[in-house]
This record gives structure tokens, C-alpha cells and sequence, in this order.
């Protein structure tokens, strides 16, 4: 989008234009939308069930496949929207998939399967993603976050490797810390207390307080879960069974991390996405920049949305994060359309396209967009 293009666009009429759609949504938003979450949240259970049933039997990447689903349907299709408040007030809902209950206390492992803690993900996600998406501020972005990789001597080629051993990992090494280390230094100005010092050693380090609380809250236990308590329960059918779980669990757990790099990483990446260097000022702005620096992948129907995590509809998502995932569905052509209204790109792509466009920003062959504004 060219500086002219980007200036002109009326930001008052984007308001009203999109405020529309919203009202719109809101008046056919029901009990209905609960439904179909709990009918997604019913498909990634299926997958868990088969993956986990077939899981003792040996070590294969079938099986492997379907538990790792399954926990990436737990974690974008039922706890994203929830944690955002998709259905806190639908009429009818089961309180347990409100943000008030969900995956709070008890609940933790039976609603939330994750490696990181839900007001940790609520407030590096929800707060400081959603409100200053491409901003140095945002702790998603690609470009800023891999500036050492971007910046280093390292041939281009050795890169693209890092990045590729990256995408099965990054869930540990890289967003859990990242989600702790923001919520510590959330909780700490809330509290009044000098900004704590957070090197990247120090955060895992059992030697300083925010590591110890990693390890407690959020590496430790998510290992118990999954890699011990899991694997456990099938001792009954004798220790190769045992055996077998935890390698397809941990087949899994890459998988998982590879999953939802695929379709994460690339929502707000690329050299035709813009990243900006100072905050929006107005409804207009804010609007405008949810969607020159978001990027859906190919949409409209439950199967092909399922496989996506419903992340395929991120310019929507980002106008209206606590829209239910069928609404999306359905303004999404509303959107588009408002979009060419008032020339702007709206960008849509197969994810394969968009996973090379973001890998490139990462390497450093290319960087993405920023607006002059002056």
C-alpha cells in the first residue's frame, strides 16, 4: 500500500463501515455460536481420544499427528476465544467456558493442556498483541524479534535451518518465557515494584524469582501432564506401552509446535504486511492497521477452518477479538468487501505463501512494510 494510499483512507467512514458489520454480528450472535464451539472443541477431543487410543501400540506419527490436534485444537479453538470472552455473554452458556471460570484453580490441566498460564498468555496476548500489533511493543513481532538472527553474519542458508529447528520448539524456548517474562513485568508495575531485571538466562534460572515461577507454574508442571501423568496411565499394558506414549507424546509436542508456527508466525509477517513505530491515536487508525498488519489464510468452512485453528481469519479476529469463531465466518466477506470500498489490500493467501514470506522477513532477505507518516 502505497504512503498516498495509506494517508487517504478515510478513517471515519472505515469507523462506521466496520462499526456496522459488528452491530450486525451482534444482533445474530446466540446460543447457536456456543454450540458450534463446543462442536470443534468435540472434533479435537475425537483426535485426542484415537491418537492416545492407538498411541500404546508403537511409536508412529498417525497417532502422533491426532494427539497433536488435539492440543492445538485446545489451545486456538477453545481456549483462544474463550480467554478472550467470545461467550461470557451469550445467554445459556456453561460458565465453565466463560474467561471468569475457564481453566482457573482446578480446572487448570483439564480446561488448559499448555505450557503457559492463561493470565500470563491473556496479558501477552490478548493485551499487548491485540493493542500494539506491529509496534516494537508487540511481542509478536517477527521482524523485531529476530533481529539477531537478521543481523548476524551467518550465511543465509544456516538461517533458514535455525528457523525450520526453531518451528518445532518455539513454544518452550521461546513463547512461554516470552508470556512469563511480560505477565512478571505486568504484575510488577501493578504492584508498584522497580521493573525487575530479566535477562534471557535469567528468566530460567531456579536462582532468581522469575525463573523459579517458570519452572513452577509453567515448564514443570506442563511436563508432568503430558510427558509423565500421561504416559503413566497406560502401565497397565506393561511398560513398552508406557514407552510408546511418551515418544508419540513427545512426536507430539512437535508437531504441536510446527502446527501452530505454520499458522501463527505468518499471520503478521512479510513484506507486504506493515509494521509500525508509534501507537495509533484514533478508532480509525487502529482499525486501518488491525488489517495492513494481519494476513487470513484461505476460509469458509468448519473442516478447512478446523485444520487452521480458525487463525485463517486474523483481520477479522484482530478487528473483533471477542467475536465467536462461527461469526468469523460469516463477516468475513463483509470485511473484504468494506476493504475494497476504501482501497485498501486485504491480504489473503495460502499459508504455504505466507509461511515463506515470513521466514524471509525472519532471515533477513527481506523486511516488512512501515508507513511514513509525517
Amino acid at each position: 500500500m502505497s504512503l498516498h494510499s495509506y494517508q487517504s483512507v478515510n478513517r471515519e467512514q472505515l469507523v462506521k463501515d466496520i462499526t456496522a458489520i459488528h452491530q450486525q454480528s451482534l444482533a445474530n450472535t446466540g446460543i447457536e455460536d456456543f454450540e458450534h464451539l463446543t462442536k470443534m472443541e468435540k472434533w479435537g477431543k475425537i483426535c485426542s481420544i484415537i491418537g492416545y487410543g492407538t498411541a500404546w501400540i508403537f511409536p508412529n506419527p498417525l497417532s502422533a499427528l491426532l494427539i497433536s490436534q488435539g492440543s492445538f485444537t485446545r489451545w486456538t479453538q477453545v481456549g483462544h476465544p474463550i480467554v478472550h470472552r467470545a461467550y461470557d455473554k451469550l445467554k445459556g452458556v456453561d460458565k465453565n467456558y466463560t474467561s471468569k471460570k475457564f481453566a482457573h484453580g482446578w480446572r487448570r490441566f483439564m480446561d488448559w493442556p499448555d505450557w503457559f498460564t492463561v493470565a500470563g498468555w491473556h496479558h501477552e496476548h490478548d493485551v499487548l498483541h491485540h493493542y500494539s500489533l506491529g509496534e516494537k511493543a508487540d511481542p509478536n513481532n517477527a521482524q523485531h524479534n529476530m533481529e539477531w538472527l537478521r543481523q548476524s553474519k551467518l550465511p543465509m542458508w544456516s538461517r533458514y535451518v535455525i528457523v525450520a529447528a526453531f518451528s518445532g520448539i518455539w513454544k518452550v524456548v521461546y513463547y512461554t518465557p516470552r508470556t512469563h517474562k511480560e505477565f512478571c513485568l505486568h504484575s510488577a508495575r501493578r504492584q508498584g515494584e522497580v521493573k525487575p531485571a530479566m535477562t534471557r538466562l535469567g528468566a530460567w534460572s531456579l536462582f532468581t524469582k522469575q525463573g523459579r515461577a517458570l519452572w513452577l507454574q509453567s515448564i514443570l508442571p506442563y511436563t508432568a501432564y503430558r510427558f509423565v501423568l500421561l504416559p503413566l496411565l497406560f502401565l497397565p499394558l506393561g511398560s513398552f506401552a508406557v514407552l510408546s506414549v511418551f515418544l508419540n507424546s513427545l512426536l507430539a509436542e512437535i508437531f504441536t509446535n510446527m502446527h501452530s508456527f505454520l499458522v501463527m508466525i505468518p499471520n503478521h509477517a512479510g513484506d507486504d504486511v506493515m509494521m509500525f513505530d508509534e501507537k495509533s491515536h484514533s478508532k480509525g487508525e487502529f482499525y486501518l492497521r488491525q488489517i495492513l498488519g494481519s494476513v487470513n489464510y484461505p476460509t469458509g468452512s468448519n473442516f478447512n477452518d478446523f485444520f487452521y485453528g480458525w487463525l485463517n481469519y486474523q483481520i477479522e479476529h484482530h478487528l473483533w477479538p471477542d467475536m465467536p469463531l462461527s461469526q468469523y465466518q460469516k463477516v468475513q466477506p463483509q470485511v473484504e468487501a468494506v476493504c475494497k470500498k476504501h482501497n485498501i489490500p486485504y491480504l489473503q493467501q495460502s499459508v504455504f505463501k505466507r509461511l515463506l514470506k515470513a521466514v524471509d522477513v525472519m532471515v533477513g532477505k527481506t523486511s516488512m512494510l512501515k508507513p511514513i507518516v509525517g
